[in-house]
């Protein structure tokens, strides 16, 4: 998931002054929507905005782009920003191999492709071929390939395909030796994972009922798993596994590589605490529960026989690695074969015979390896402070490859050794692009309550800290997320014209384990704001810039981390984009997937204590009347089925009609695209400049 938030003061700062005459604003109507919150009435006069289809709120959507591009179309360095966006994203770019069977599957852009390409070849050696080209399924680049997954040996491909980043899915089969595509097809399938069978024949999802057969706010519960038999139609699907007495329970099964066991992971929204069921493949009987407590998270790695290996965060908020025997599941028969250590696992996999686990050290990765019995083997030397961007391989292979990635480092992907322990490049990347001029560094500051945070500078060399540097500081905070370093282009044309580009490590992520994400969510939400505002106002102290300077970025939950920091602290930031953010948080629950984001920011209307911490920092009710705000660009998509447009378009109405200031309150609405997943190119490309020649005009930059 992703989302955003904001809050309060009077007096215009010199950034203000960017229009002679206040904006002229589309009129949005009102209503009188009033709802009672356990004694407290809140009014909500634009929740018309939530009817998609009002012909009202379609004409004035059509208003507020205007108004957006003509605010835009006079700065010279949009077509500037956007030129160099083009040749920068000019180059191959790779996806880690991965290998099934005899077959290596990797995804390649040898560009600007509106969406990567899937390829196959056999062998390391082999001659590359397309499979899938989803840029031939629509002629704008709006059909995205989002998931895959081919079948033990390599001979069969079932892929899913979302149309308009919606996150509804279509899964297809094809043969892989020839491309060929089965007639049958599945649909209503969101966040799927296929698990084929031994033999072939087939494979396990999971799905939601067809949506018209259930009411609108039922349409995201009630997942059950199915089996799939190549050839057949959807309809003859058989149930395998429901929780008719749960239905808010999601379902991702798993067959273990030995072909001998079922597993189905089990969820409850984005909660981190998850459920382990199995039974063995093949079997008609009931799945065993053996984990069910949703007590801490459980990641199944893989298995020996009867002996199943977790990564799990009981009794270790930072991550260790057990062995359960599921001939003798009582606890008092799990073994530790890796303990808990100062820095968190990220994730954790099985080559080599070997644990390969990558922890999170400040906010980056380290890559270690142990033998089965949990005995330290060695670590895996990577190219710098960075991120593992993807890693593949199977239990019995001598080599694995991985992606790494940081600021100035574009994604290369790596193969590395057991036998030999060396790393080498295996696809490295074409961009021209000389990374001597420009630095990295990583500070630490603290927030409000003392807490130590994290964050990432990146600039030109020799920056001179007089506070004069436009900044762009970006965060998330939320749904243990860690914002770790990668490369971006677009913040490559940021530091290119000057610009300083700052990434905070916020609470609500997981850069320190489960304590970290915990201390950031539900009543605990204020401290990742605070931890936002402290690194603005470090950022400030320490020369780097200065408020008209300083402008705060961040997309879903960042949108409502950037939403609520701005409402909060108004004079302290020259500009904010805030992106499909989360805005409304006494009814997020009631759309789409929303209800899945419970566990992290609370229900309002069920739950009173609830409401009293939600109702303080949500920015649709937290915007004030006679207050300044900063010059504000909010974005959303008109398909967006995770954070729906409603969020955005009701914060931005009651920005416009609230602001005293002669600073822009900017709302863009993009068309056929969604949450941002599987956004071809040519759209990211003309998002991306609009922003940067926003922020141009906001912080007032001279751009030759």
């Amino acid at each position: 998931m992703s989302s955003r938030p904001r809050i309060l003061l009077v007096f215009l700062f010199p950034a203000a002054f960017l229009a002679a005459q206040p904006f002229q604003y589309p009129k949005a109507e009102t209503i009188d929507a009033v709802d009672d919150f356990h004694g407290t009435r809140v009014a909500d006069p634009y929740r018309w905005m939530e009817q998609e289809n009002d012909p009202r709120l379609k004409m004035w959507i059509e208003q507020q782009n205007v108004l957006t591009s003509a605010y835009l179309k006079d700065v010279p360095a949009r077509e500037r920003f956007k030129q160099r966006l083009l040749e920068l994203l000019n180059y191959p770019r790779y996806s880690v191999p991965v290998r099934n069977g005899t077959m290596y599957f990797y995804t390649r852009n040898d560009g600007l492709q509106n969406q990567s390409v899937l390829y196959v070849q056999e062998g390391l050696a082999g001659t590359p071929r397309v499979l899938i080209n989803p840029n031939d399924l629509s002629e704008d680049g709006t059909v995205a390939l989002v998931n895959r997954r081919a079948s033990k040996d390599g001979s069969l491909l079932a892929y899913g395909l979302s149309t308009g980043g919606s996150d509804w899915q279509e899964i297809r089969i094809c043969r892989v030796a020839d491309g060929k595509g089965f007639d049958d097809f599945i649909r209503w399938t969101k966040f799927a994972q296929v698990a084929w069978t031994p033999d072939n024949r087939g494979f396990f999802y999971s799905r939601f009922p067809d949506p018209s057969t259930v009411a609108p706010e039922e349409q995201s519960y009630h997942m059950k798993v199915y089996w799939h038999q190549v050839g057949t139609s959807q309809s003859a699907d058989k149930l395998v596994y429901e929780r008719p007495d749960a239905k808010e329970l999601g379902f991702n099964p798993l067959v273990t590589d030995d072909g001998k066991y079922l597993i189905l992971f089990v969820w409850k929204g984005t909660d981190v605490n998850n459920r382990i069921y199995y039974r063995e493949l093949g079997e008609e009987g009931p799945f065993i529960r053996l984990l069910d407590d949703a007590d801490a998270a459980y990641e199944f790695i893989g298995n020996t026989g009867s002996a199943f290996y977790f990564h799990t965060t009981l009794n270790a908020p930072r991550g260790r690695i057990i062995a359960i025997d599921v001939r003798k599941p009582e606890r008092a028969n799990w073994k530790e074969l890796v303990a808990e250590r100062e820095e968190p696992v990220s994730f954790a996999t099985l080559v080599n015979e070997q644990f390969v686990i990558a922890y999170l050290k400040d906010a980056h990765h380290i890559l270690l390896t142990f033998s089965l019995d949990g005995t330290p083997a060695g670590e895996v030397p990577l190219p710098g402070l960075g991120t593992i961007a993807g890693l593949s391989g199977e239990r019995e292979d001598t080599t694995m490859f991985f992606g790494f990635t940081s600021f100035l480092y574009p994604t290369t992907i790596f193969r590395y050794d057991f036998k030999s322990k060396t790393v080498t490049p295996f696809w490295e990347p074409g961009l021209k692009f000389d990374p001597s001029a420009y630095e990295t560094k990583q500070v630490f500051y603290q927030s409000k309550d003392g807490t130590r945070i994290p964050m990432f500078l990146t600039h030109k060399r020799g920056l001179v800290l007089d506070g004069n540097n436009p900044t762009l500081l970006y965060g998330y905070g939320g749904f243990s997320a860690g914002m770790l370093p990668s490369f971006n282009v677009a913040r490559l044309a940021w530091i290119e014209q000057g610009g300083v580009f700052a990434l905070a490590n916020l609470r609500g992520g997981n850069e320190y384990g489960e304590e970290w994400h915990q201390a950031g969510m539900l009543d605990k939400k204020q401290n990742v704001f605070d931890d936002f505002i402290a690194a603005a106002e470090w950022l400030i102290r320490n020369k780097y810039t200065r408020t008209p300077k300083l402008a705060i970025q961040g997309g879903s939950n960042g949108g409502l981390l950037v939403a609520a920091c701005m409402l909060q602290r108004p004079d302290l930031f020259g500009a904010v984009v805030c992106q499909v953010p989360v805005a409304d948080m006494l009814r997020y629950h009631r759309f789409t997937v929303g209800r899945y984001w419970v566990g992290e920011y609370g229900n309002a209307e069920e739950n009173p204590d609830h409401f009293k911490f939600m109702i303080k920092y949500s920015p649709l009710h937290n915007v004030k009347k006679g207050v300044a705000y900063p010059p504000t660009m909010i974005t959303t998509a008109d398909r967006d089925d995770r954070v729906v447009p409603a969020h955005s378009l009701k914060f931005a109405a009651t920005l416009q009609a609230n602001d005293a200031g002669l600073n822009p309150i900017l709302l863009r609405v993009e068309t056929k695209a969604g949450h941002g997943g599987g956004k071809p190119i040519s759209k990211q490309v003309e998002e991306t400049s609009d922003i940067l020649a926003f922020l141009v005009k906001a912080l007032r930059m001279q751009i030759p």
